[in-house]
């Protein structure tokens, strides 16, 4: 997990990709769907990422169908 510090930016961490994932979750959306519309995320491990930490602060859940969901 890449978060700002002196070596990296903000501009680079998983911090900026945050908002992208929550703006387009207004539908309840797969991985992959969220993988196309983000297109600043480099790759399903920043993907991973990214929605571990929106998990852990409590903003996205999982459904029943295996789709992200914003809480």
């Amino acid at each position: 997990m890449i978060l700002p510090n002196k070596l990296f930016s903000y501009n680079d961490s998983i911090l900026s990709k945050m908002p992208c994932i929550l703006c387009n979750l207004d539908t309840p959306k797969t991985p992959v769907e969220l993988l196309r519309l983000c297109r600043d995320i480099q790759g399903p491990v920043e993907l991973v990422d990214v929605l571990d930490c929106l998990y852990a602060l409590r903003k996205i859940t999982l459904n029943d169908k295996g789709e992200i969901e914003k809480c």
